[in-house]
């Protein structure tokens, strides 16, 4: 006769802190994390992509207003990546709870949790690494992390109502009778917390300084240090990637096309009035800096091909491949006396890098939409 093998039982997790005060306080941290992250990342999205309505009512002021949503976009971003590892932590032996599923509405209420972590575990992972321009998958980054942020959002609510009651009663800084752990455990706590906390500085402090240049020096995990570049700013898109890198001068033109249209060579177009602006670039993965931008305003071109005061603008690359070898600006941004059809940075002939012989430079406007190596402006 054959021994009875032993029953085999769920395991036991008898650690401390993986209690519901435990995972509301730091829930809460996460919470409005992701909540600020979620919000600055639609205002990228729409920036960038921009539907048909839209482009004539975004503003170009204020000048730094991308360069702050998008800086907090990627900050909050990362800050949330260790408060979700301690989230998970505290609340990971619930994924072991036996019996797995006690009645339909708990099947969904695990349902809904699953999507909730899948959903933050893949929107801040992809979006860190796309923070590096590393994109280790066949689908493209910005439509699936667009739809997944919606999905992690809708999920976030769920979760919250569903949750609701335990929160309210775990919420409050001292709540003595809702306490699952013994009061000696309250100092590991504050430990814990402290040490969350100590991450979440840390991994800020030592990224935020690519977008917040008075932190530049402490920018040791950051992909990108705001100084270091051709002409000291940093370069996203290289001239050797878009194939531009040997622009002919001599052959050079700017068409300008609209009702009185005009071409330009680059002698003339250099001999033009030339104006100033410091405005900064801000790229999607967090990095920004101001600099100083020497050409010809973008309003100046416009009226002289007769273009309308309420004009759009579709510019035009020499690049030949690309995603934004186009790009078409509202008429807020091309009537902006701040908009330039930029020659020169800080002080020097743009290099093949930057644009070379001339790029558009735009406030309150993403990098990607400043466009490099500008060869037709088309007036709409």
């Amino acid at each position: 006769m054959k021994p009875r093998l032993p029953a085999v039982r769920p395991p036991a997790f008898r650690g401390r802190l993986h209690d519901a005060r435990t995972a509301t306080s730091i829930g809460r941290w996460l919470g409005a994390a992701i909540a600020v992250c979620f919000g600055t990342g639609l205002i990228s999205h729409y920036l960038q992509h921009q539907p048909g309505w839209l482009v004539d009512v975004l503003p170009s002021r204020p000048v730094w207003g991308y360069r702050l949503s998008q800086g907090l976009h990627v900050a909050s971003g990362i800050a949330a990546i260790p408060l979700l590892l301690a989230k998970l932590w505290t609340v990971y032996p619930r994924l072991f709870a036996w019996p797995p599923v006690r009645s339909v509405r708990h099947a969904l209420e695990r349902l809904s949790v699953a999507v909730l972590v899948a959903g933050a575990v893949f929107e801040l992972f992809t979006g860190l690494l796309n923070t590096v321009q590393w994109y280790p998958w066949p689908f493209s980054f910005v439509p699936v992390h667009f739809a997944v942020a919606w999905l992690l959002a809708g999920a976030l609510m769920l979760h919250i109502a569903v949750k609701y009651p335990e929160i309210k009663a775990h919420w409050g800084a001292r709540s003595p009778g809702t306490l699952e752990l013994p009061a000696a455990d309250g100092p590991d706590r504050r430990s814990l917390l402290t040490g969350v906390a100590a991450a979440v500085g840390a991994v800020t402090l030592t990224t935020v300084g690519q977008a917040l240049t008075p932190l530049k020096f402490f920018d040791v995990l950051a992909p990108r240090h705001p100084d270091y570049g051709a002409e000291g700013l940093p370069v996203n898109r290289s001239a050797r990637a878009a194939g531009t890198t040997h622009v002919d001068i001599a052959a050079y033109r700017l068409s300008v096309m609209g009702p009185r249209p005009y071409v330009l060579t680059f002698d003339e177009l250099s001999a033009l009035t030339q104006h100033e602006s410091v405005l900064p670039i801000a790229c999607v993965e967090g990095w920004s800096k101001s600099a100083h931008w020497t050409g010809v305003r973008m309003i100046d071109l416009l009226r002289r091909a007769g273009a309308p005061p309420d004009a759009r603008v579709r510019v035009v690359s020499l690049e030949q491949y690309g995603a934004y070898r186009t790009m078409e600006m509202g008429r807020d941004y091309a009537h902006d006396p701040l908009t330039l059809l930029a020659l020169k940075l800080n002080g020097q002939t743009l290099t093949a890098d930057h644009g070379y012989p001339a790029r558009i430079i735009a406030p309150n406007r993403p990098g990607v939409l400043q466009t490099k190596w500008v060869t037709r402006l088309e007036v709409m």
